[in-house]
């Protein structure tokens, strides 16, 4: 286990929920990855990201589906696109990421609890 987090700590991420309304494909990135630009609601709006998801995701079936993401982390610089928030997976036994997700529709930017 990793070092333990205060309470405050963890309150500090902001993970919320988002629907995926765009994938396209990331030629300029070091490893192979999708340009997702995510709704997350009228709070935060629209969030792009760069996701590392190509071996178990097609563009088309991202549209629509809802995904996990940090949305409080500085944007960060990758090849020539800014990604503004994090998409949460977990890694298979290849090192390929699953998505997190969500079971039943929720609003879009809802905060995890």
């Amino acid at each position: 286990m990793e070092k333990l987090l205060s309470w405050a700590e963890f309150e500090a991420v902001d993970l919320r929920v988002g629907t995926i309304l765009a994938a396209e494909d990331f030629p300029k990135a070091k490893n192979p990855a999708y340009q997702l630009r995510i709704d997350f609601g009228e709070e935060i709006g629209i969030l792009k990201s760069s996701a590392q998801i190509t071996a178990h995701y097609s563009k088309a079936e991202l549209i629509g589906k809802q995904v996990v993401a940090v949305v409080n982390f500085p944007k960060k610089q990758i090849a020539n696109f800014m990604s503004e928030c994090l998409v949460t997976g977990f890694a298979d036994e290849n090192g390929d990421i699953i998505l997190t997700s969500v079971d039943k529709a929720v609003p879009n930017g809802a905060k995890l609890k």
